[in-house]
């Protein structure tokens, strides 16, 4: 089995010295994280950021240098103890050798005739590396309260690998310390290496590899870096400013990403400034449309169920990248299905759902922000008081921290809402005129794949979630096919026999605009999860090929 003491964290002596402080270290990722976020550059300027950002990534690894965990030895020494493990935990051993095969790398020689069609090879579940072990492991808790951790298993695989890697009692040391310590593909080049990829065809998808790499691993940097954690080696827990405090001030903790309602039901305060701030609104398409199976089929490829529970945000976009892709997807003309789901490319042409830079079409753009703009103002009716009437509350003197707190939060949830509105309102206007102009199309191309998650620095969201949390089937959105076909109509609230809110069709007319609603304000959503117990296993093994 694995032996600790040839495992090393160099954290001490002089090394330690070159360490920066946590504010100067939150600093870089944070100018990282800006950089790598921001909209693609001109032609022309792409080498420029590629230069920016790797000398920020150098920087960084400057500044970390003397913290990595080393193991002592060859890899090729560490192969015996590998198939001493594989062999004690049921894998096959026989008929073959790890051999190095020069220019080709290490791989494996069989020592005996294997035939066609033969079973030779088998690893069994419990050896192997998944989202679900990820899941049992420390990683745990970081992952159930992240979606892009959720929407990308395999960068919940890479953090599973690198926490199992520097804990030196690990199960899965053996196979860890059997892993290359360097690789050849152009993310580890020197900058004069991918210089020599200029004018190539590939050198755009190696920069912007490159640039979704830093992104990621700043992001992920942030959200490991939270205030307080457990410091294995001295046994301790321990908590780290993340700012500077002057005397006699007070030290706030940070709760995580919660909303003013989290706040208010499970820790009793309500905070102003909450960039995190959400509504939470249930969405579905009804079984009972016509065009309800293609739509959930291409719901399904994009990871996304068809009925569940999203979020407005209180920020700009309103939306994420989720609810973008479900409300194109609802929106959906019968012929535009068919293009997504047997059209030229249809398989990469998903990725581009929750791409605010890719619309389906100009008409379905206009739809699914007219049902934003309309649906976040139907909600608003629900309300007793207007936001105005709550202000008017909220400058007595005299009230009650219990009556603050639940105004407070009310008229933040109004707040999210108006914003919604208008939102929804300015899309639908930006891309009326973009009909109206004739404006061509954004074209997506292979290429552009790298480039899909949301540029938004703030929203951080990817194009796929897979796994959002699903709510009873039947409830959300119905509508009828003549309307998303062109139809001038309206739909408004009803309630069939067993309360559960449906759209009922009037005949108000809006023009060239369709307008769809549904709604109930619903408390229990997966953009931002924070329930560990809401989550699902998503079988994606690492790769367990020498």
């Amino acid at each position: 089995m694995g032996k600790k003491s040839r495992v090393k964290t160099q954290k001490s002596g002089s090394a330690a010295t070159t360490v920066a402080s946590p504010k100067e270290m939150m600093n870089l990722i944070s100018e990282l994280l800006q950089k790598c976020s921001s909209p693609a550059p001109s032609s022309g300027k792409e080498w420029e950021e590629y230069i920016q950002i790797r000398g920020l990534v150098e920087k960084i690894r400057k500044k970390q240098k003397g913290l990595t965990t080393v193991f002592e030895g060859s890899r090729e020494d560490s192969f015996p103890d590998l198939m001493s493990w594989a062999q004690e935990n049921g894998a096959s051993c026989d008929g073959f050798t790890v051999t190095n095969f020069g220019t080709e790398g290490y791989g494996l020689r069989a020592t005996r005739d294997i035939k066609a069609e033969e079973l030779f090879l088998w690893v069994p579940r419990k050896m192997l590396m998944t989202v679900e072990s990820a899941q049992n492991s420390i990683l745990g808790p970081i992952y159930s309260q992240d979606r892009i951790l959720q929407a990308m298993g395999n960068v919940t695989l890479a953090l599973h690998l690198l926490c199992e890697r520097a804990d030196p009692a690990s199960f899965w040391l053996p196979y860890i310390r059997s892993l290359p310590q360097e690789y050849d593909t152009p993310l580890y080049y020197q900058q004069e290496d991918v210089q020599l990829l200029l004018c190539t065809q590939a050198v755009q998808d190696v920069l912007n590899q490159y640039k979704n790499t830093a992104r990621q691993y700043a992001y992920f940097y942030k959200l490991v870096q939270i205030t307080t954690g457990y410091n294995l080696e001295d046994d301790r827990c321990e908590c780290v400013a993340l700012q500077d405090y002057k005397e006699n001030e007070q030290v706030y903790i940070f709760y995580g990403t919660r909303s003013n309602a989290e706040f208010v039901i499970h820790n009793g305060f309500f905070f102003q400034d909450n960039a995190h701030d959400r509504v939470k609104i249930k969405l579905g398409v009804s079984k009972s449309e016509r065009l309800y199976a293609m739509k959930a089929e291409v719901l399904a490829r994009a990871g996304i169920p068809a009925s569940c529970v999203f979020a407005l945000h209180c920020n700009d976009p309103p939306i994420s990248a989720q609810l973008l892709a479900f409300l194109r997807v609802f929106c959906m003309t019968e012929e535009e299905l068919k293009d997504y789901l047997l059209g030229e490319r249809a398989i990469n042409k998903i990725f581009t759902l929750g791409n605010s830079e890719f619309p389906v079409s100009w008409e379905n753009e206009i739809k699914l922000w007219t049902f934003l703009e309309t649906r976040a103002a139907l909600l608003l009716k629900t309300y007793k008081t207007t936001s105005e009437e709550d202000r008017s509350i909220l400058e007595k003197p005299d009230l009650s921290l219990h009556t603050r707190l639940a105004v407070q939060l009310r008229l933040a949830e109004k707040q999210i809402l108006e914003n919604a509105s208008a939102s929804g309102r300015a899309k639908r206007l930006q891309f009326q005129e973009k009909l109206n102009e004739g404006a061509p199309l954004p074209q997506f191309e292979e290429s552009d794949i790298a480039l899909l998650e949301n540029n938004d620095p703030d929203a951080k969201l990817p194009v796929i979630l897979h796994k959002l949390e699903e709510v009873e089937e039947g409830q959300g959105m119905e509508e009828e096919e003549p309307l998303l076909n062109g139809g001038k109509g309206d739909y408004g609230m009803g309630t069939e026999p067993n309360g559960e809110a449906v759209l009922e069709k009037t005949q108000k007319t809006l023009g060239d605009s369709v307008l769809i609603q549904n709604g109930s304000l619903d408390q229990k959503g997966p953009q931002e999860p924070e329930n560990p117990s809401a989550n699902r296993t998503e079988e994606q093994p690492i790769d367990t090929s020498a």
